[in-house]
């Protein structure tokens, strides 16, 4: 691998200190990334506003029916499944978690789409793709974990063929940064094993230098930033049932963060598109 992923790694197997991902795998329902509303008026369940994010990112992809998608950092596969269904297409997914592997391939397989969507441990660093092999290619929340956004985006150029479309879903940092902003992000880092928080400029500059164009890039902050408290309200739930030995007060300021986090103005959610030239 480019770089050591195993703090990643262990934060989506469910080992790391608060095993917060493998807990909440059984809370969040079938999509472990963050929720899409309308609107403040709009009272969609945490699973529907789950769906309607993916549906964002199916919408803006484009594929078609026969395409060859590349999911990078695939998850549990329940974006890719749902993408299969919705525009007749065959996934690859990746990711540097083995049990997110065999979760996915598990889903697949129930789902009856084996066949469609498959799955394996890859590093989007030093993916195992020849040139020219994917139509299109989406990350749903996944480019905050690579050591090197830029270099990804250069892999991704590769493997997509001309004209190919890419999608992706990102926490970003949204400026001007204040003291305390920059306190949260730090911690939001740190707690959640990110290697890098963008911004608009650094994901246009990155997109262009490495062949992409037609770019459309959104703030859709407000749209997602509930998902933090819902996130916290969860936690609540398990709060009995994280690590052994992990103190009343560590669990408090866990969950306390996480509510700061979601209304901090420089935590911000992007969702963009661009064509491969």
């Amino acid at each position: 691998m480019a770089d050591d992923n195993s703090e990643v790694s262990e934060f989506y197997e469910g080992t790391d200190r608060f095993r917060l991902a493998g807990k909440l795998n059984d809370l969040w329902g079938e999509n472990l990334h963050y929720g899409y509303w309308e609107s403040a008026a709009d009272d969609s369940p945490i699973q529907a506003a789950t769906d309607r994010l993916t549906d964002l990112l199916i919408s803006g992809l484009g594929a078609k029916p026969g395409d060859r998608v590349l999911d990078i950092g695939c998850g549990n596969g329940n974006p890719a499944l749902r993408l299969v269904r919705a525009r007749d297409v065959d996934v690859v997914g990746i990711t540097i978690s083995e049990t997110q592997v065999a979760q996915a391939r598990k889903r697949a397989a129930e789902a009856g789409l084996g066949d469609r969507a498959r799955f394996q441990y890859a590093d989007a660093m030093s993916m195992p793709f020849p040139e020219a092999s994917f139509d299109a290619a989406w990350a749903i929340e996944s480019m905050l974990h690579m050591p090197d956004r830029g270099h990804v985006l250069a892999e991704t150029a590769r493997v997509l063929r001309p004209g190919g479309r890419l999608a992706i879903a990102d926490v970003m940092e949204r400026g001007p940064v204040t003291p305390e902003g920059r306190a949260v992000l730090d911690h939001i880092r740190t707690t959640y094993k990110i290697k890098s928080l963008s911004t608009v400029a650094e994901y246009r500059e990155h997109l262009a230098r490495h062949g992409f164009a037609d770019v459309e890039i959104h703030d859709i902050t407000d749209n997602v930033a509930r998902t933090g408290m819902i996130l916290a309200d969860a936690v609540e739930t398990i709060r009995d049932q994280l690590v052994p030995g992990l103190s009343p007060q560590e669990v408090d300021s866990v969950i306390a963060f996480m509510r700061k986090a979601a209304t901090t103005r420089e935590n911000g959610y992007l969702f963009l598109t661009a064509t491969r030239l």
